[in-house]
């Protein structure tokens, strides 16, 4: 039989729509990937399905797979199964519920799997682009404590305070990277149009024009004859930077010591990742994970390199017997409230409970630090942007006022 589903996983798989009647006589339907009809009817005569009609469903374009679409589905499945609907089913009602056509996809093939008796943390496995080893080895924890639902709970809960600290931190930095891309633009503007045109005045004026004019002319003059090579060089350097940050390791590790040595953003940053340390930890705790086991998923899920490399130091300190507390004063990275709160929890018994309300505290600090960038950063971007087209505009008055007093 395994033989048979890897067979059909080879070959090219298409989405049936199909319906019947089971052994009783009821009406029944669903949805089944499968190489072609015969599969389809040859798998609906197994389970005691009379197929009255087969037919292929017509794909949808769907959007991209998202880390916040995996949170909901995780959500809905624990929800469901909580209120006792079997796996199966659940499956089906978020599927066929979900508005992104590559999730519904994703979660067919999930549940074809699932159905021919694969594990649910093994069917997770086939997909690592959305399901990540710390998702996965949950999921597996709770079918062998036969507790997944809660498990799931958990999972869905972390996910959703995870994906809040990513969108708190893209926020903070959208801003202002939008206001330093729009002035950019203006200033392009500027001096690619109307420099040039006070250029023609002034010209006619048969003066000496000050120092900041000149200046400003020459690099609108440069503007003018290369604003190509300018928009092309900051563009390709840019996807060419972001490129390498993704897939370069020794670039990524260079940017990510950076952002958290950077004046204004580096405390945020290095907050966020404290906060998802510590929840990634406690989540792995509560879940009974064995802490060696669970130091594996929590250095990735912090979102640095810094931190990744502490926690493999951590994992080899930990293995050899060193206390946690030890071993992360060792790394000389985590705030002393964070050591603190770890050494209670090895005392007491409750590491999972005292690093949860360690994250609670960090994600509390990251939601008070993103509203008092913003209301910081407005009267900063305000004195920039000033100083800046004010400095322009200054420099190209100054032949003006000039004139004025010789008259």
């Amino acid at each position: 039989m395994a033989t048979a589903v890897q067979t059909s996983r080879n070959a090219k798989e298409t989405i049936y729509e199909w319906e019947g009647r089971d052994r009783n006589g009821k009406a029944v339907r669903g949805e089944m990937r499968a190489s072609g009809e015969n599969q389809v009817q040859a798998s609906l005569r197994r389970q005691g399905v009379l197929a009255s009609k087969i037919k292929k469903r017509r794909m949808r374009s769907g959007k991209t797979i998202k880390p916040k679409d995996i949170a909901i589905f995780t959500r809905q499945l624990a929800t469901m199964m909580k209120a006792g609907v079997p796996l199966l089913q659940a499956f089906d009602i978020v599927g066929r519920g979900n508005a992104n056509a590559n999730v519904t996809r994703l979660l067919n093939d999930i549940r074809t799997d699932v159905e021919t008796g694969t594990s649910l943390s093994s069917a997770f496995r086939k997909f690592p682009k959305y399901f990540d080893n710390l998702y996965c080895n949950l999921v597996e924890a709770g079918e062998a404590a036969g507790i997944l639902e809660d498990l799931l709970d958990r999972l869905a809960t972390y996910m959703e305070k995870t994906e809040a600290i990513k969108s708190k931190i893209k926020s903070a930095l959208m801003y202002p990277t939008a206001v330093i891309v729009v002035a950019f633009v203006v200033v392009a503007i500027i001096m690619i149009f109307v420099i040039p045109a006070f250029k023609q005045v002034f010209t006619s004026f048969g003066a000496d024009l000050p120092a900041p004019t000149l200046f400003v002319m020459a690099i609108s003059e440069f503007f003018v004859s290369y604003w190509w090579l300018i928009f092309g060089v900051i563009g390709g350097g840019l996807y060419f930077f972001i490129q390498a940050w993704k897939r370069n390791e020794r670039v990524q590790r260079f940017m990510d010591r950076v952002l958290l040595k950077l004046p204004i953003f580096g405390a945020l940053i290095d907050k966020s990742c404290v906060a998802r340390w510590t929840r990634t930890l406690a989540t792995m705790f509560a879940a009974g994970v064995p802490l060696v086991e669970a130091l594996d998923s929590v250095g990735g899920a912090s979102g640095n390199t810094v931190y990744g490399d502490a926690t493999v130091k951590i994992q080899q300190e930990v293995s050899t017997g060193t206390s946690l507390t030890a071993a992360m004063t060792n790394a000389n990275i985590f705030p002393s409230m964070v050591l603190q709160m770890t050494a209670i929890g090895e005392e007491s018994g409750s590491i999972d409970h005292m690093l949860g309300k360690a994250a609670d505290f960090y994600e509390s600090e990251v939601d008070d630090m993103v509203a008092g960038l913003s209301s910081l950063m407005e009267p900063i971007i305000i004195v920039i942007l000033g100083t800046l087209i004010g400095g322009i505009v200054v420099s190209m008055y100054l032949p003006i006022f000039k004139l004025g007093q010789v008259v």
